[in-house]
């Protein structure tokens, strides 16, 4: 990842409750800007997170509807309700962290994304995205792009396709004290929410700290 730090704009794809990795980069960055022209990539954190269950890494997946098949931008992907998802996805949240130490202390915050319904999946990351920030204590701006953005800008750091589930971070991730540890060992990189019920007000020191390496 591009650490320069003259870049102050920040550039990236959408993503549901982001990984670690995601975070830190938007720790780092004054501005940040998600792309809301880019077409629809599926299997990519734009609609799935990854968590700790019982079982070892789990994957949370929103269904969506592509109004346009493979080219349907970002922008108009609308989530698909014909699943109870949002059930199925709190209930896997609450198993997973209901013993971690900051579960009870933000699950308020989160609950209310899984009982009301947002029609479009870039609406329904934004919120969550912006909630998870003020939940770490952060500032950072969050906005959507007006179209597609060309890669010709020098002032942008571009991270759009850095995040991946197939793509290992590209930094050590350290370790931090998971519920599950002791069964599975640690689990790199999930989402933000595991280092938020598993560390609480550090969590925002850790992504500082995660920078520096």
């Amino acid at each position: 990842m591009n650490n320069n730090p003259k870049i102050n704009k920040l550039l990236i794809s959408t993503a549901y409750l982001g990984t670690v990795e995601y975070f830190s980069a938007i720790i780092q960055h004054n501005q940040v800007i998600i792309d809301d022209g880019e077409h629809y990539i599926k299997q990519t954190y734009r609609n799935r997170c990854e968590i700790y269950a019982t079982s070892g890494k789990l994957s949370l997946i929103i269904p969506v509807t592509k109004v346009n098949g493979n080219h349907t931008k970002i922008k108009d992907i609308r989530i698909a309700y014909t699943e109870q998802w949002q059930k199925v996805h709190w209930r896997a949240i609450v198993s997973a962290y209901n013993q971690s130490p900051f579960f009870l202390y933000y699950r308020d915050e989160l609950e209310g994304f899984y009982l009301n319904t947002f029609d479009y999946l870039l609406d329904f990351n934004q919120k969550i995205t912006e909630t998870v920030i003020n939940l770490l204590g952060l500032y950072n701006k969050i906005e959507k792009s007006a179209g597609y953005i060309e890669k010709n800008d020098s002032d942008i750091l571009d991270l759009r396709n850095h995040f991946s589930p197939k793509k290992k971070p590209a930094k050590a991730i350290p370790e931090y004290v998971q519920v599950f540890s002791d069964k599975h060992g640690f689990i790199p990189n999930l989402s933000i929410i595991d280092l938020l019920f598993n560390e609480g007000p550090n969590a925002c020191d850790y992504l500082e700290i995660l920078n520096l390496h």
